[in-house]
Formats: structure tokens, C-alpha cells, sequence
């Protein structure tokens, strides 16, 4: 990963430098070091309790997660907003 984290881009799980700011945030949530399984369902009600267009900041310490969240964004059609291992921003999907 890139220094300083970055953001999704195409369909590769790669990521690219992060833009210059990370996005707002309207909530926040500390997976500390949840797996991937535990950590994906848990981010699924996470996301769903929010608004459509929300945005999440997750602190996911699992060092799975790099590779974890992109894919499972790309999935399921949220967006990856912006990544600096351990923290992710993930916008909930429109409708």
C-alpha cells in the first residue's frame, strides 16, 4: 500500500494514493482487530442503519483488512471513499 493509504479505483483490489482529504464522516466505528468474518457482517448492519449516501470511518486493525474491505466494497457496491490502513471510509450505496 501506498504511503499514507489511498482509495479504490477500477476492479482491482489495488490502492492508489489518497486524495487530499478524507470525507466527512456521519459515524464512526472502531473494529479494533475483528476478522474478516465477524468484521464484514458487522460493517453490513453498520452500513444498513445509515442513510443512503452516509459515509462510515472504520479503524479496522486486522491486517487483513487492506485487502478485506476494498474487496468486500466492490461486492457488495459501496464505495471505498478513501483508505489509510487502519482507517477506511466507506459510503453506503445509493438505494
Amino acid at each position: 500500500m501506498a504511503p499514507g493509504g489511498g482509495a479504490m479505483t477500477g476492479d482491482r483490489d489495488e490502492l492508489q494514493p489518497a486524495a487530499t482529504h478524507q470525507p466527512a464522516a456521519d459515524a464512526e466505528w472502531d473494529a479494533g482487530e475483528m476478522g474478516c468474518g465477524d468484521l464484514v457482517l458487522e460493517l453490513r448492519m453498520r452500513l444498513l442503519a445509515l442513510t443512503p449516501g452516509a459515509v462510515l470511518k472504520i479503524t479496522a486493525r486486522d491486517p487483513g483488512a487492506p485487502s478485506d474491505l476494498p474487496a468486500w466494497c466492490r461486492m457488495t457496491g459501496h464505495t471505498l471513499a478513501c483508505a489509510a490502513h487502519p482507517s477506511y471510509w466507506i459510503k453506503r450505496k445509493e438505494g
